[in-house]
């Protein structure tokens, strides 16, 4: 009798059931909370855990509040089966400017690809770098890296997954492949943060670093860890060219927009100006994000904004722009929904209040470890943190104000707690289910997400035992 091998459940089922089982946590492990105070973090007042004021709070328990809720003051309330089932619209809600923002990506883009300007630029790429395709690869991925690890682009990178998908499939390469080469260097370049924002900067800044500073190890790690995400990348893009029955999905048919595929396109006036205007919009958004403090409101108005410039300058009817509009928002409906989806977890775990004692607990356990011990574990719990609160800036201010002074009480230096943090923080976004970016990604590339389970983590472990090296030598030179 054969046995059936694991498979993962579609992705909505998967959700939901890591919320039902949050859910159910919040009447198992105790609940409590830190007394929080606005400071100042850079430019942005932001709120931020006090160290030492962890209170445990008895729970409620009624048949009411096990229905509908019910709120007693002094007392926590475990998620009821009416919190539970509205879990995923508050998680919607709570993420609904970035659902606009991936409806928008698909409809403007959606515009761009119907004019033939994306297939013909494309095929012009392809032509120019067809003995050296590999190059090309490269290129596209150290420059995604660098702008993750830079600038912190991260939200920014998903109206590019269409574009190499389609260049993958031009060039001989399966689904997974054109994905890894948009979501391996943004993940890795947005861990190995040489100037990251979002991440390095906000954890220096709580622990009361220069800005900028041990900058020399991370660019080590980052170069290190480029060559090693690149390697995996190619290595699975060759094997798969050569042998297709190798492929992670090697049912799929990979078929993107047959209108625009079938035929070779060549590039015209009129696509060159369509395309410089959505490279300038794209590089003023990303200006603007930078220096403007711009956020993903204005992102979305700007994307809007291209896409009616785009409208004109392709000479289509209001009709026909419409139903390539409409159809563009139709494809962005898994995205857009996997993102609340995967919000509804931190919503059941805040309703709880049990991320709290997780970080008191682990902090606490922590202070007894050995400082290479604790330095690794610092590390793993800031994974194991990233899966019930998987935004890095909000990770970093509620789990720096206690990470910082258990590293001054073991010896640690506090750029080794911020290297824990980002490395912790960072790896794992390639693959855990409740970041609603990577579920986003891959809603809009369209594989399932226990294949790029499948493909990802051998990558995945490779570059944790890189990142618990990488923690061994910074406790060692003291970094």
């Amino acid at each position: 009798m054969k046995s059936k091998s694991f498979k993962i459940p579609h992705v909505f089922i998967f959700l939901s059931g890591i919320i039902l089982f949050c859910s159910i946590l919040t009447y198992i492990i105790p609940s409590g909370s830190f007394e929080r105070v606005t400071k100042k973090v850079g430019n942005i007042e932001r709120v931020v855990v006090v160290q030492g004021s962890y209170q445990e709070l008895p729970k409620h328990f009624s048949l009411k509040g096990f229905l509908v809720g019910e709120q007693v003051e002094g007392y926590a309330s475990p998620v009821s089966l009416m919190g539970l089932l509205t879990s995923i619209p508050r998680g919607l809600q709570q993420s609904a400017v970035l659902v606009f923002f991936i409806f928008i990506i698909g409809a403007v883009f959606g515009l761009i690809h119907h004019t033939g300007a994306i297939s013909g630029v494309l095929f012009a790429l392809i032509d120019k770098f067809q003995n050296s395709t590999t190059l090309l690869f490269f290129l596209i991925y150290t420059f995604l890296s660098c702008c993750s690890s830079f600038m912190g682009l991260l939200v920014e990178m998903l109206p590019l997954i269409p574009i190499i998908l389609l260049l993958a499939k031009r060039t001989g390469y399966d689904r997974v492949f054109g994905f890894g080469l948009v979501a391996v260097p943004i993940f890795i370049g947005w861990t190995c943060a040489i100037t990251n924002p979002y991440t390095v900067n906000v954890a220096q800044k709580i622990a009361e670093l220069p800005i900028g500073s041990g900058m020399g190890l991370r660019v080590l790690l980052f170069l290190f860890c480029l060559f090693v995400g690149f390697s995996y990348l190619m290595y699975y893009g060759s094997k798969v060219k050569k042998t297709p029955n190798l492929s992670i999905m090697p049912d799929d048919t990979f078929e993107l927009d047959e209108n625009q595929e079938l035929k070779k396109v060549t590039l015209t006036k009129r696509h060159l100006l369509i395309l410089t205007c959505l490279t300038v919009g794209y590089t003023f958004i990303m200006v603007a994000v930078q220096k403007l403090g711009w956020g993903i409101m204005e992102m979305s108005g700007s994307f809007l904004a291209i896409g009616i410039i785009t409208i004109l300058l392709s000479g289509m009817t209001g009709d026909e722009s419409m139903e390539v509009f409409i159809k563009g928002l139709e494809d962005m409906i898994l995205p857009a929904l996997l993102v609340g989806i995967a919000r509804a977890i931190s919503v059941v775990m805040i309703d709880g209040q049990i991320i709290d004692t997780v970080l008191f607990h682990a902090s606490e356990s922590l202070s007894t470890l050995p400082a290479f011990l604790a330095s690794e574990g610092m590390m793993l719990f800031q994974s194991g943190l990233n899966f019930f609160i998987p935004s890095a800036s909000g990770q970093a201010l509620v789990s720096m104000p206690l990470m910082t002074p258990l590293s001054d009480l073991l010896g640690i230096s506090r750029q080794t707690a911020v290297l824990a943090f980002m490395l912790g923080d960072g790896f794992s976004n390639i693959l855990i289910p409740t970041n609603g970016i990577l579920m986003a990604m891959l809603g809009i590339a369209a594989i399932p997400y226990g294949k790029w389970l499948r493909f990802v983590f051998p990558l995945f472990l490779g570059l944790i035992l890189i990142a618990v090296v990488t923690m061994f030598i910074a406790v060692s030179i003291g970094y």
